[in-house]
């Protein structure tokens, strides 16, 4: 038991006494921490809603121009399609003309430039003064065989 004095004298302080005044100091603790931890949290929180109106005010520009920037790459995905259809298109259109050209001329080509070359060759050959046979060569499975050869062979399996 504790002595207490008061106005009077002295009192005696009861256990039960002692125990509600610790829990009353106690309570008076939690509620300061408390209150400390709650001024600090609401600090937090308008710190937290300015960042977001800052970042709000900075975002919409933002996206804004992302949007039109998405808009004009859409329209230059959208020329550049065209301009590829136009030069598949125009492709096909050559290989189709090469086809016909080649077909209508390359016959006709071959054979002028082959009748050029014989005549060529024969002029050739007289001009020189040697007989056209002597000049000659017989290609026979890659390699060449003179014209005298030849003539032999020409003349293997015939009896005079």
């Amino acid at each position: 038991m504790f002595r207490h004095v008061s106005g009077s004298g002295w009192h005696t302080v009861s256990g039960g006494e002692v125990a509600g005044i610790l829990v009353a100091v106690f309570w008076a603790i939690l509620v300061s921490f408390l209150a400390v931890a709650l001024a600090r949290l609401a600090q937090t929180l308008k710190a937290t809603t300015k960042l977001v109106a800052d970042v709000t005010d900075q975002a919409v520009p933002l996206l804004a121009d992302a949007s039109t920037a998405v808009r004009s790459a859409q329209t230059q995905i959208d020329r550049v399609d065209a301009i590829a259809s136009d030069v598949q298109e125009v492709t096909s259109n050559a290989s189709a003309l090469s086809t016909t050209v080649a077909s209508t001329f390359g016959g006709p080509l071959v054979k002028v430039a082959a009748f050029g070359y014989g005549v060529r060759r024969a002029l050739g050959g007289r001009r020189e003064g040697e007989a056209p046979a002597e000049q000659r060569r017989t290609v026979i499975v890659g390699r060449t065989v003179p014209g005298a050869r030849r003539s032999r062979r020409s003349t293997r399996g015939k009896k005079d």
